[in-house]
C-alpha cells in the first residue's frame, strides 16, 4: 500500500520523534488525574489542529476522554483548507511516530470518493490529529476524510454516509472532528463568540449551532465535521456533549490582540 508522507512535520509539530513524544507526554500529563475520570466513553470528540505549541494542550484533552485501550478504528473528518471536495484517503499515514495503517474495510462502505492525490497536499486539519492518534492508539487504524462544501444539507449527507460505514463496521469506531474555532479577533470576543456557538452543541443541535455560526459571522474553520460528527454519534446513542477545555493562541504567546479559539469537546 502506498504511504501518504508527512508534509507538516518540523512546522506544525516536531520531526524528531524523541522531541514530538516528548511534548505530547506533556500534553496529556498536564491533565488532571480526576478531570475525566467520571466522563461517560465518547461517540466522538472536537480537536483543534493549529501547531501543537498552541493548541495541542485542547487536543490533548480530546484525546483523553477516549480510553487508552480502544483498539479500534479512527475516522477523522476535517475541512478541506486547499479546495478539494469530499474525498477519503485510502493511504497509510506516515508519521514521525511510525505509520497509521488505513481501514480500507470500512472505506469499501463508505461512499466517498477516494482522493489520495488530494490528501497528500499540507493540509493540517488531518495531518496534526494523527500524531495524537499514534501516540496515545499506536495499534488503532485510520479513515482520513476531507470536507469541501460545509452546507448543512452536505454535512447532512456525509453523516448519513460515515454512519452507514459504521454499523457496518467489524472494529468499534470513535470520530474525530478536526476544527479550530474564531480566527484572528481580540481574544475576549473570541471566547464569546465561541462559547455562544459550543452551547448549542451541548444538547447536539447541530441546526442552532449552524445557525449561529451563521448569525455571528463566527470564523470556525470545521463546522462541517463537528455536523457530521455530532449527527451519527446521536445516531448512534449519543445525548449530550461536554466541553473539556477551551483555549486561544492568546495563552501561548501572549498576543491577545488576534488570536485563534481551540475547543475540545467529547459527544457522550
Amino acid at each position: 500500500m502506498e504511504l501518504r508522507r508527512s508534509t507538516l512535520a518540523g512546522s506544525f509539530y516536531p520531526a524528531e520523534s524523541s522531541v514530538l513524544r516528548k511534548q505530547l507526554k506533556s500534553f496529556f500529563a498536564n491533565i488532571p488525574d480526576k478531570s475525566l475520570s467520571a466522563l461517560p466513553e465518547p461517540f466522538g470528540v472536537v480537536s483543534p489542529h493549529a501547531g501543537i505549541i498552541f493548541s495541542g494542550q485542547t487536543s490533548a484533552y480530546a484525546f483523553s476522554a477516549i480510553p487508552k485501550e480502544f483498539t479500534g478504528t479512527f475516522v477523522v473528518i476535517g475541512p478541506s483548507h486547499t479546495g478539494y471536495p469530499d474525498c477519503v484517503s485510502s493511504e497509510n499515514w506516515e508519521t514521525p511516530l511510525g505509520t497509521l495503517k488505513n481501514d480500507n474495510d470500512f472505506i469499501k462502505n463508505l461512499d466517498i470518493p477516494v482522493d489520495n492525490y488530494a490528501h497528500r497536499k499540507k493540509e493540517n486539519s488531518l495531518e496534526v490529529q494523527m500524531q495524537f492518534i499514534k501516540y496515545r492508539f499506536p495499534d488503532c487504524k485510520i479513515v482520513p476524510i476531507l470536507m469541501g462544501s460545509q452546507t448543512r444539507r452536505n454535512s447532512l449527507s456525509v453523516a448519513e454516509k460515515v454512519f452507514r460505514a459504521v454499523e457496518l463496521s467489524e472494529s468499534p469506531v470513535k470520530i474525530i472532528a478536526s476544527s479550530d474555532f474564531s480566527h484572528y479577533i481580540p481574544d475576549k470576543e473570541a471566547r464569546m463568540l465561541d462559547n455562544y456557538a459550543i452551547d448549542a452543541l451541548l444538547n447536539l443541535d447541530t441546526a442552532e449551532f449552524y445557525q449561529r455560526i451563521i448569525d455571528e459571522g463566527i470564523s470556525a474553520c470545521g463546522y462541517g465535521p463537528i455536523t457530521v460528527m455530532a449527527e451519527v454519534s446521536k445516531r448512534l446513542g449519543a445525548k449530550r456533549a461536554i466541553k473539556l477545555h477551551y483555549s486561544t493562541s492568546g495563552d501561548i504567546n501572549g498576543d491577545r490582540s488576534q488570536v485563534v479559539g481551540y475547543a475540545s469537546l467529547a459527544v457522550v
